[in-house]
């Protein structure tokens, strides 16, 4: 799951490289072999490239690529992802000029949606496989127009990480509470051990963490339900006591966290210098590739006082067929077979992430654990689902408001004002 700029920007993928056609129409009359029969002729191979944001899915998607060829060998199709903060400048670079990749990966929700509402994707309608997806899920890739623009390939949610070696050698239990989660890290910081992993640096960080950390403060699902209905606005104290928790976990943040990014954080808890990581179920094939021997395990978020823990869950990418492709009949047929249960099956084990295909068992029992949670106690990202609208969208003025914050230049209350003002100007109740 990261990010860049916004609005059309607030697009996806890949490479700038054309859509790919055919090498050389196939023949449409087969020569005579030397018994005067018509001989078969191998069919001529199409090739298609999907673009993404999703560099460290290479390998996993190479996989699921081989797999998809074993039944349809005269497809040739390339991965090719771009480097997540230049993905939508890229991708819409490309667009604009009728070109990209013939498979585009759309971000979620308002991003993605805005693709499609500009006329740069395939209407996904007659893909009969979609049937077997919830109107909620659909709805992450689902245009102004009511038509499906794109195939919801995974669940993506955040919990917390943890080293189960640290916590049994400091005898820390799994928090059950939020008080439970501030002792884990106080012995954590008493033993010179780094209780999170941890960097302010990319503002999508900042979102995910609050999305993560923020619903057990401002009241999950109900306040959710509140404020897309009218009800209350960020300016209530439940969501400003969220952004003060934030504040208040910086001592047990890395030193220099403001220059830390993702690569710093993930190798802080890889080499087992971090003893916990709040962050979404994508990084657990990563970080399962770059250490094989780290015992790590995950737990929901605990809430304070009488609270429930939660993880938070939303569809995390879609693939849909450009318009512009030279190649919409193979690019339609990959389609088609990303709904079925053995690309689930396949994601589930390769990419080890929650898949949008019902009755879909992984094999890992940690990705079933964080299914099992997504099914449960899960609430939705707020910020991506609901409020990932606006120029720039309101979800960047929350991630770049909470990097003034970490830099000391603005307020909890002042990050709740640019909040309120950047939803004012685009955000409607619904029903009203």
């Amino acid at each position: 799951m990261k990010h860049a700029s916004l609005v059309l920007a607030a697009i996806l993928a890949a490479s700038l490289a054309g859509c790919s056609s055919s090498n050389t129409p196939a023949a449409t009359t087969a020569p005579k072999d030397n018994k005067g029969e018509a001989s078969t002729q191998p069919q001529q191979k199409v090739k298609l490239t999907m673009g993404s944001w999703r560099t460290e899915d290479k390998d996993a998607y190479e996989k699921i690529i081989k797999e998809y060829q074993k039944k349809n060998p005269n497809v040739e199709i390339e991965f090719k992802p771009t480097k997540n903060t230049e993905y939508n400048t890229v991708l819409n670079t490309a667009l604009q000029t009728g070109s990209g990749p013939d498979i585009i990966q759309l971000r979620p929700y308002a991003a993605g949606i805005a693709l499609a509402d500009a006329g740069y994707l395939e209407p996904l309608d007659s893909v009969k496989g979609l049937s077997v997806m919830s109107k909620d899920t659909l709805a992450a890739a689902t245009g102004k127009d009511g038509k499906v623009y794109g195939v919801p390939t995974v669940f993506s949610s955040t919990q917390i990480f943890y080293n189960k070696k640290l916590f049994k050698k400091f005898n820390i239990e799994e928090p059950k509470t939020w008080d439970d989660l501030i002792k884990a890290a106080d012995t954590l910081k008493q033993n010179k051990v780094t209780p999170f992993a941890f960097g302010s640096k990319e503002g999508w960080i900042l979102s995910l963490t609050h999305g993560a950390l923020g619903p057990g403060f401002y009241g999950a699902n109900d306040f959710v339900s509140k404020i897309t209905s009218g009800q209350t606005n960020f300016k209530d104290k439940a969501f400003v006591d969220s952004i003060q928790m934030m504040q208040g976990l910086t001592k047990y943040f890395p030193d220099n966290y403001v220059g830390i990014s993702m690569d710093d954080m993930r190798n802080l808890f890889v080499t087992e210098q971090a003893g916990m990581m709040v962050m979404g179920d994508w990084e657990l094939a990563v970080m399962k590739k770059m250490n094989p021997a780290l015992e790590m395990d995950v737990f929901p978020v605990p809430a304070p006082a009488g609270g429930k823990a939660t993880v938070t869950t939303w569809v995390d990418g879609s693939f849909s067929v450009n318009k512009a492709s030279k190649n919409k009949a193979e690019a339609m047929k990959f389609i088609e077979f990303l709904t079925t249960k053995d690309f689930g099956q396949l994601v589930a084990n390769e990419l080890m992430k929650p898949s949008t295909i019902p009755g879909v068992e992984a094999s890992d029992p940690i990705v079933t654990k964080i299914s099992k949670f997504a099914n449960s106690i899960s609430t939705p990202y707020m910020f991506v689902v609901h409020f990932s609208s606006g120029n720039p969208t309101t979800k960047v003025t929350l991630e770049t408001a909470l990097q003034g914050m970490y830099l000391n230049k603005q307020t909890p209350q002042d990050v709740v004002e640019e909040v309120q003002k950047s939803a004012d100007t685009w955000f409607k109740p619904a029903g009203k």
